[in-house]
């Protein structure tokens, strides 16, 4: 600490890094986008470079940290200048009417092979796509203290500190927070998803991979629950329930479109790199496929533009094989 005061970056490294991921996961969780948490990450770093005169280590500098990532993405879930929604952009695809229009269009997926050291504060629950929608949809004050409270373990007191507030508030603030998510997330007999890495996810995850690639509607269908859910953020068309699905779906295999998938993870859950196939034998990167699993069922379907491909150690291109 004392050299890092007197400017020795290397040594203010050594004081931030052991924190770096879970900041990271932490702004993500509060802004929904990979690209806004990061965007949100160095502003905190910066920050506290420039406030590092000012910590008087009354607080450890990892609480410290966590006070100056909360009140970025605070200012960042204020401001009116998310990722806006795109038009449909698929060639020679019709898709039918969706269910709704969505409005989380800035949601993009966390890399779960990020490098850095394990945090614990990465339960599959705590990532998945469907709480970091959820935590999207509450006031920025409510998120801010659910995920302070609820994921990262911190005392009420310490919440209160971080946002400049009352122990009272925090408290009422994580009631309605709780009660806020509760609504969104599955109900609690929704059937569990499969354990990561398990022969039984591996099963599922094998059978739409074969279903996929060779445009088996039949056998896609098969593996969906009655009330599936199609998203394509930032496209905000989003589709609920069997029928629908599998109508989208045929368009897609109807256009002629055939794809190589290549497996991934992301928000603890199976991905894949969607490239599209062409005559001259390339296929091209023009997506990531998130699923939901429930059972030995998929329950939804999140599809991201190719921009994350990278955050995902995936290429733009496959060659001919």
């Amino acid at each position: 600490m004392t050299r890092a005061r007197t400017g020795d970056g290397d040594a203010f490294r050594e004081l931030t890094e052991p924190h770096r991921r879970e900041l990271l996961l932490h702004c993500y969780r509060m802004l929904g986008s990979f690209q806004d948490a990061e965007d949100a990450l160095q502003d905190t770093l910066l920050d506290a470079w420039r406030g590092l005169d000012g910590f008087e280590e009354r607080a450890s500098i990892r609480t410290w940290l966590y006070r100056i990532a909360t009140n970025r993405c605070l200012n960042a879930r204020r401001a009116a200048s998310r990722r806006p929604a795109v038009e449909w952009n698929v060639p020679d695809v019709e898709p039918p009417e969706p269910t709704r229009i969505g409005e989380i269009v800035w949601l993009e997926p966390w890399p779960d092979a990020l490098p850095g050291p394990e945090s614990r504060y990465e339960r599959t629950e705590s990532i998945s796509l469907a709480f970091v929608t959820a935590l999207q949809v509450l006031p920025p004050r409510q998120v801010a203290v659910l995920v302070l409270r609820d994921v990262l373990g911190f005392h009420a007191g310490e919440v209160a500190a971080m946002l400049g507030t009352t122990v009272e508030s925090v408290t009422s603030a994580l009631k309605r927070a709780r009660a806020g998510v509760a609504r969104r997330l599955p109900p609690p007999d929704q059937e569990a998803p499969p354990a990561p890495g398990s022969p039984a996810e591996d099963a599922v995850v094998t059978s739409f991979v074969r279903a996929w690639e060779c445009a088996d509607l039949d056998a896609l269908v098969g593996l969906l629950t009655d009330d599936v859910f199609l998203s394509m953020p930032p496209m905000p068309f989003e589709y609920e329930g069997r029928d629908v699905a599998a109508r989208f779906c045929a368009g897609i295999f109807r256009a002629g479109r055939r794809f190589d998938l290549v497996p991934a993870r992301a928000n603890g859950q199976p991905a894949f790199g969607a490239y599209l196939r062409t005559r001259d034998g390339v296929s091209h990167g023009t997506g990531l496929y998130v699923l939901t699993l429930a059972g030995d069922r998929i329950r939804a379907m999140t599809r991201f533009e190719n921009t994350v491909l990278p955050s995902f150690g995936l290429p733009r291109s496959l060659p001919s094989r």
